[in-house]
């Protein structure tokens, strides 16, 4: 994937040590990704605009000193152990949420134990990279990313469908409506026409002329 293409997507980093969390944002920013950086989960959560009861708040704003403007996350990576919300309950609440479900997470852990890598991913998570995480398991988000974006264009796209059949028999009434208002004013169109044809080929227009002739000659 090139750089400008990488450059569009931007990532969320959840890592409560700051050397990790570190070491993440240095390789996402190597490998060209817009990037994010929270201690928690909890704060991962606000950041996505994710309520308690799941709702979300789209006027919810960055939680990053970084980040200026309110931005569209589109990859979560996450540590797996953190004190409070661990990665598999952030994991959990973003595939839970309607509005969230389709963000790709990646899990990340120090730690391997097959069992927890298999609940993980049985759970939705997209990957499971062990620590210390490296460029070349980051070459691993872009497909992940582009497959997700694809899919939200595909939602929209069938939205816009839906609506606009949904309001095709009203558009249809309206073009009906319009397209008899056009022949009437067409039908009145011929009828003035024809009456000044008519008006133009009376006796009372012509004798006039003929008369005037008569006189010269």
């Amino acid at each position: 994937m090139g750089m400008a293409a990488e450059s569009q997507f931007h990532v969320l980093a959840v890592d409560d040590s700051i050397i990790d969390r570190k070491l993440i944002e240095r390789l996402l920013k190597t490998s060209s990704y817009q990037v994010t950086t929270v201690d928690s989960g909890s704060k991962a959560l606000k950041f996505l605009g994710l309520h308690e009861d799941g709702a979300t708040n789209p006027n919810t704003s960055s939680v990053s000193p970084n980040n200026h403007q309110e931005v569209e996350v589109n990859l979560v990576i996450t540590d797996y152990c953190m004190p409070g919300m661990t990665g598999y309950d952030l994991l959990k609440k973003i595939k839970e949420s309607s509005s969230l479900k389709n963000i790709p997470v990646v899990i990340m852990s120090s730690e391997n134990v097959p069992s927890r890598i298999s609940r993980c991913l049985e759970e939705g998570a997209e990957e499971f990279f062990l620590k210390p995480v490296r460029l070349s398991d980051l070459n691993k988000l872009g497909p992940h990313m582009l497959k997700t974006k694809f899919k939200d264009h595909n939602q929209k796209r069938e939205k816009q469908e839906e609506k606009a059949a949904f309001q095709s028999p009203k558009r249809q009434e309206q073009e009906e409506q319009h397209q008899h208002q056009q022949q009437l004013l067409q039908q009145q169109s011929n009828n003035n026409k024809r009456k000044d044809i008519e008006e133009g080929l009376s006796p009372e227009r012509t004798r006039p002329r003929y008369s005037g002739i008569t006189a010269a000659v």
